[in-house]
């Protein structure tokens, strides 16, 4: 054997029967596959994908809402003279704390808030509109639904999203700067309070605003 040969098998090369000298047909049992660039780029782009699927049950956002709501009712029938009334006797109340539009006059508007039976949350609700700022005329303000009634209140409840039409009774002052309610009104399922800085704004809607259940 030449010391060519000999060179070629030391490198793991086979001499051929027709003296030719090939490479071996198979990888060493070291060899493993590689992972190109654009898979590992692929990989990291999917983690906050996975991320945003995380349980939200933890955080604060219940908390901070449910203080948010505490501050509204107490503005609420500090400004608006009357309402306390309907604190008193609803069956139960959503309260929206900081509806936000996202167009002035023309964009859609959005808030969370919390239903309230007796003093404790029951549920967390957000409201979505696409035409708060045409019917209202502002950019932050706040409104409690009133359900006057076990029946209201349980339609509402087990809706999947409910809106809001002709059921809904909106408050109005009276001359004497409160909010007049008489027998007939306060047997009405549900009435609205919409409210801002100023108090009472006088001749708004909610008419189409949605109210889904959420987990904040």
């Amino acid at each position: 054997m030449n010391a060519l040969a000999r060179g070629n098998i030391r490198q793991g090369i086979s001499p051929m029967a027709d003296g030719i000298s090939r490479p071996p047909t198979s990888l060493p049992s070291t060899s493993r596959p590689t992972i190109s660039r654009r898979s590992l780029v692929l990989g990291a782009g999917a983690l906050p994908l996975l991320a945003a699927c995380g349980n939200p049950l933890g955080n604060q956002n219940g908390p901070r809402i449910d203080a948010r709501t505490d501050a509204a009712i107490e503005y609420m029938q500090q400004e608006v003279p009357g309402t306390a009334e309907l604190v008193r006797t609803a069956s139960g109340m959503l309260v929206m704390p900081l509806i936000t539009e996202a167009g002035f006059g023309i964009g859609a508007a959005y808030g969370r808030g919390a239903l309230r039976v007796g003093d404790a949350t029951v549920d967390y609700y957000s409201a979505l509109s696409g035409s708060f700022g045409i019917q209202i005329g502002a950019q932050q303000y706040a409104h409690t639904l009133f359900f006057m009634t076990p029946g209201s209140l349980s339609d509402f409840r087990n809706s999947v999203g409910w809106s809001v039409g002709a059921n809904v009774r909106y408050a109005v002052n009276t001359n004497a700067g409160t909010l007049g309610f008489d027998t007939a009104t306060l047997a009405e399922p549900v009435i609205a309070v919409i409210y801002g800085q100023a108090g009472l704004i006088i001749g708004a809607t909610l008419d189409g605003t949605r109210y889904t259940r959420i987990i904040p």
